[in-house]
């Protein structure tokens, strides 16, 4: 029963990941090349004039709210995704063999267990004097995958689930102060005074620190997979794991010059970097959906 649930969990997940990866390749593009561009809103913010942008946007707010609650929605959607990739190398590493939807669950359930073994032992070892021997009799019994608590992956989990956060936080709270600033700017005819600073700060924290921590999540995760090979992973997931790092290459490359320009809002990069993300996560939702039992 437990792992019937964690199955659903996966496929759930996956659709997930396919809805983001469509909002990401086809609703977002379409959106802002169909209705947005049409209206200005490209030339208008690649130029960097922000009395214009303001402008634009007292008179365009619907189509930019949705476009921004599209990108918005689009990453929300992700917020497990770096999880269950995580997951998916702890079954690799326990029971080294392709990435089914068996061995996924065996190794969740295996994992939980040890975790639980190991919260025990540290509250026994907090109420109670143990003896130097009790020690290590205990710690020759704890499980023999107990350092999942640390490395690689764990980086990548933190960072990618960090870099999500941040562009979902960064790409509402900036919309909202826009928002006001427009609102005021199409009433007094004046930007405010700290705007250039405050439009600098929210895309910085979007487009370069949230965007570079999935870069440095995309990378470990490719990494981990690519260093083990063809002794764990099948072909598939090997390709998907030198695209993660190609998706890592692009998305620092697109980070960095957004933080050398940002009154531009993104770099040359952006577009093609989040292109090839969506693509990356089509194929990831795809795998997840295409899981079979052995």
């Amino acid at each position: 029963m437990r792992k019937r649930s964690l199955l659903a969990r996966l496929r759930t997940n996956g659709f997930y990941y396919l809805v983001s990866s469509l909002l990401l390749l086809v609703a977002i593009p379409l959106y802002q090349v169909l209705v947005l561009n049409p209206t200005g809103f490209s030339d208008t913010r690649t130029m960097g004039h922000l009395n214009d942008y303001l402008f634009w946007l007292g008179n365009h707010t619907p189509l930019f709210v949705i476009y921004r609650g599209l990108l918005a929605i689009a990453f929300a959607i992700l917020f497990t995704m770096p999880y269950t990739l995580y997951r998916i190398i702890v079954a690799q590493e326990i029971l080294g063999r392709s990435p089914d939807e068996e061995s996924i669950a065996e190794a969740e359930i295996e994992l939980e267990e040890n975790e639980e073994l190991e919260e025990l032992a540290e509250e026994e070892t907090e109420a109670n004097e143990i003896e130097p021997e009790e020690e290590t009799t205990e710690e020759n019994t704890m499980p023999e995958f107990a350092w999942r608590g640390k490395g690689f992956a764990i980086i990548a989990v933190w960072t990618g689930t960090a870099g999500i956060v941040l562009f979902v936080l960064g790409t509402v709270l900036g919309t909202i102060y826009l928002l006001n600033a427009s609102h005021g700017f199409m009433q007094t005819g004046e930007a405010p005074v700290n705007i250039g600073t405050f439009d600098a700060i929210f895309t910085i924290t979007t487009n370069t620190v949230s965007i570079g921590l999935i870069a440095i999540s995309s990378m470990f995760f490719g990494a981990m997979i690519a260093r083990a090979g063809k002794r764990l992973w099948p072909g598939n997931w090997l390709w998907f794991s030198y695209m993660a790092l190609a998706v890592a290459a692009l998305l620092s490359g697109s980070a960095v010059g957004v933080a050398s320009a940002p009154s531009t809002g993104q770099a040359t990069l952006t577009t093609f970097a989040i292109l090839l993300f969506g693509i990356w996560n089509l194929w990831h939702s795809i795998m997840l959906l295409r899981l079979k039992a052995e």
